[in-house]
């Protein structure tokens, strides 16, 4: 398994590979960080590590949108994520590849490091990435102006039976699927096209269901693609008998935002 350093992005969600994460980059270390990005080639990876946070704040404490945005706002990389941020951290995330990189302008001519991070400046970027690989987080190294990873890369490991663990899975999603809409009072678009491949199911039904982000945590670091689908077959057989007893689910919605605010 290869060792490596990466970039590391904080988030209050996780990460699954496959998956697209839209991100909205306003925080001077956050933009710091996308703009030695940008300095990579378009046609080479633009990799970063994305974690997600155990005991911490997404965004540093008093920045704009805080409750006391007249106090002193937190600097620095480990902004939030007190002394020790390997501590603040969950120890395994996942490698995000920057496909799009919007930059948003001021209007001014600025490039935004005036270091005011508030979002209603108008600085900052627009970013669009996608999972790839899970990593283990090894050690943080705090010295720059964000925070750097040394990460070793995790295999997806197929496991006993993740063939059949995946069709079962894919059935127990689409009823799932059609509790969650009916609980809603809606109804499902179409029928969706899933995938069959046992890994990509599993990420897929992971990152699609209301989970909080200590349950959606495990199953990213399950061992291997049997073990994940396994869980995720008990969490929706409950999770479905649940939502078949309640009237209807409003606060579901609370749990999805379309972009991460850093």
């Amino acid at each position: 398994m290869s060792i490596t350093r990466l970039p590391i992005f904080p988030l209050n969600t996780v990460l699954f590979p496959g998956l697209v994460l839209p991100l909205n980059v306003f925080e001077q270390r956050y933009r710091a960080l996308v703009r030695d990005l940008l300095k990579i080639p378009e046609d080479a990876p633009r990799r970063f590590g994305v974690v997600a946070i155990r005991d911490g704040r997404e965004v540093a404490p008093t920045a704009v949108g805080m409750p006391d945005p007249t106090g002193p706002s937190a600097v620095g990389p480990t902004a939030g994520f007190g002394p020790d941020p390997m501590r603040a951290f969950h120890s395994v995330g996942c490698v995000a590849d920057a496909s799009s990189i919007r930059e948003r302008s001021g209007g001014d001519g600025s490039d935004g490091d005036d270091g005011d991070d508030g979002p209603g400046k108008g600085d900052g970027y627009e970013v669009l990435a996608t999972g790839t690989t899970r990593f283990r987080l090894l050690s943080v190294d705090a010295s720059g102006p964000y925070l750097v990873g040394e990460v070793e890369e995790l295999p997806e490991d197929g496991g006993e039976g993740a063939g059949a663990l995946a069709a079962g899975v894919l059935r127990a999603f689409r009823g799932y699927q059609k509790q969650l809409a009916g609980a809603r009072e809606r109804t499902l678009a179409g029928v969706q096209e899933l995938p069959d491949d046992p890994s990509v199911v599993s990420y897929l039904v992971a990152a699609a269901t209301v989970l909080d982000t200590p349950t959606k945590q495990r199953l990213l670091q399950a061992p291997d693609t049997a073990t994940r689908l396994a869980e995720e077959l008990k969490i929706l057989r409950r999770e479905t008998a649940l939502i078949g007893r309640l009237p209807s689910v409003p606060a579901a919605e609370l749990t999805r935002m379309p972009t991460s605010p850093n």
